[in-house]
């Protein structure tokens, strides 16, 4: 019988083509602090937990050629016997809750016990600290079970540095989206060894200390806006100053940076709804007005941001667009049903959680519908058309590029639409656009003094 962290090599190749595939699903895929992750030790990668199955592909796409990571996920999964085979086989176990009843609490003994024999092994665990997910972009309380395995696998070094925890901030430009970033950020390990005496004299302050450790490290590699009621206020308050907020901390204007203010932002944020709550509510008031006035006038903030554009501009952009029309044709109708039936199998899966949509869409879309379409449309252009083989090999590949270039050249068009809507506004006097603008000003002046 096989080890659940063995990592043979059709398991290998899986992995990369699926880590492959997954930062193709990314616009802007992202990591930072790679250094960050040891060799040849005991690991347990802790990520935030807010995009499903995504944000263990995130892990695997970070981990170390030839590493294995076994991770946990919840128990209910498992409850088909050919999805069960299927994950052990892609190194997941089952963990289970109290929602699973009190009866099989017990069967999480077990799966300790596996999981402490992969760390002795020197293999990677990834288990989500928070136990379940929200789309929400803060930390939720962290169970205790991540802490367990790591004192219990750390028994065998005793107070030697072994096991290490590896917090894992994961930041995504939108959670259902195709084609917008990830940002991976990988902090310091956190030393099991460290709080080891401590946990054989008293294991319940031992535990809080190292949770208190791993919180405070995800909170500064994530966007954490730690409020319970002006969780939207919050959220509006950093789109809207994220790039006065840039240019005030003199930082280039790129994806990276906009996350570092928006952290900036956030813990500004927190700090003013602490110290000056009358701040907050007057704040609150100004993002709700400057959210109707962004529905009013069907705009976005970042065109907010532009100066007004030229009529010569706009032309120039739609000669371009309708120049290259031809070929987001020819992605289009290469692509369109690989790409829109795993949006119909979600849908028809009634998943109502956004968190669950490019997790569906994503792994139902690569191990599928665009592998199959593609063979499919290149055997039979080959054959009408009795092309050779070399020639059917680039169009399997140009399939995949012209689909990208389709998919860029829409992003383009509806930047196009909101530009010329823009303009019109701007052109009429706008009454609506005008005090959008306006609130934009009290709002990052709140923020920015």
């Amino acid at each position: 019988m096989s080890n659940i962290y063995d990592f043979p090599l059709p398991a290998r190749l899986l992995r990369k083509y699926v880590s492959s595939m997954f930062r193709s699903y990314y616009g802007e895929y992202i990591v930072v602090g790679r250094e960050n992750i040891p060799t040849n030790c005991p690991i347990i990668f802790a990520p935030n937990h807010i995009n499903a199955l995504m944000d263990a592909l995130a892990v695997h796409s970070i981990a170390t050629s030839g590493l294995p990571v076994v991770f946990l996920a919840r128990s209910d999964i498992f409850k088909n016997k050919f999805v069960a085979n299927i994950l052990n086989y892609i190194n997941m176990m089952p963990a289970f809750r109290m929602r699973d009843g009190m009866e099989n609490l017990g069967k999480n003994n077990e799966i300790f016990e596996r999981c402490v024999e992969v760390l002795h092994h020197n293999k990677a665990l990834g288990i989500m600290p928070e136990g379940n997910q929200g789309e929400e972009r803060n930390l939720r309380p962290f169970t205790k079970g991540i802490f367990r395995i790591a004192f219990a696998a750390q028994q065998k070094y005793g107070t030697t540095p072994a096991v290490k925890i590896i917090p894992i901030g994961i930041d995504y430009g939108d959670l259902e989206k195709f084609g917008k970033h990830i940002i991976i950020s990988i902090g310091k390990p956190i030393e099991v060894s460290d709080n080891f005496t401590n946990f054989i004299e008293n294991p319940a302050i031992a535990t809080n200390e190292i949770r208190d450790r791993l919180s405070f490290d995800l909170s500064n590699l994530t966007l954490d806006l730690a409020t319970e009621k002006n969780y939207k206020t919050f959220e509006t308050a950093i789109e809207v100053a994220n790039t006065a907020v840039l240019n005030s901390l003199k930082l280039p204007n790129k994806t990276i940076f906009k996350f570092v203010a928006r952290q900036k932002t956030a813990k500004l944020l927190i700090t003013i709804e602490k110290e000056t709550p009358k701040q907050i509510a007057e704040l609150e008031l100004l993002c709700k007005e400057y959210k109707d006035c962004l529905q009013k006038t069907n705009l976005k903030t970042w065109i907010l941001e532009k100066k007004p554009y030229k009529s010569t501009t706009l032309i120039l952009d739609f000669l371009l667009l309708l120049g290259t029309f031809s070929v987001f044709i020819q992605g289009f109708l290469l692509n369109i049903l690989p790409f829109m039936l795993p949006v119909v199998f979600r849908k028809a899966l009634k998943v109502q959680y956004n968190g669950f949509f490019s997790s569906i869409q994503f792994v139902f879309a690569i191990l599928f519908t665009f592998p199959f379409f593609y063979i499919l449309q290149t055997v039979l252009i080959c054959c009408f058309l009795s092309l050779p083989w070399w020639v059917g090999l680039i169009f399997f590949v140009s399939q995949y590029l012209l689909g990208k270039w389709a998919f860029q050249w829409y992003r383009e068009a509806k930047r196009f639409t909101a530009k010329i809507r823009y303009f019109n506004l701007k052109r009429n006097k706008s009454q609506d656009l005008e005090q959008a603008q306006f609130l934009r000003k009290k709002i990052i002046q709140l923020i920015i003094k």
